[in-house]
């Protein structure tokens, strides 16, 4: 078993329950880990037999991009894309963080994360 992370990945998007915040938007941090049988990649060295991180970052960009009032529905369905694109991840977890977000304070950011295991 391994893990494969792909780490900062930087979007703008329009998120959030306020008006404001899905007419002007705001940028967000994904981070997305997946763990899977990287055994036969290790020896095999072909793309096709791991989990192309390629993949993972198109998923996230692509749900990003479908606003959301809550960070978890887009955690989530990102989630649901992982396991839906990439048959051999296990399990995965998806921490998504809103920069800067509008809370009346100096706050750097907010954080969800999900984790869920293939069923």
């Amino acid at each position: 078993m391994g893990v494969i992370k792909v780490e900062n990945i930087r979007v703008y998007a329009y998120h959030g329950c306020m008006s404001e915040e899905t007419t002007i938007g705001s940028d967000y941090r994904v981070d997305v880990s997946v763990n899977a049988d990287l055994e036969k990649s290790s020896v095999t060295d072909a793309l096709n037999d791991t989990v192309d991180y390629v993949t993972l970052n198109a998923i996230v960009v692509e749900e990003m991009s479908v606003p959301a009032k809550l960070l978890e529905a887009v955690a989530k369905r990102i989630i649901h894309q992982i396991f839906d694109k990439c048959p051999t991840v296990t399990a995965t977890t998806v921490s998504v963080s809103k920069i800067n977000p509008p809370l009346g304070g100096d706050v750097e950011k907010v954080t969800i994360v999900l984790s869920e295991n293939r069923d």
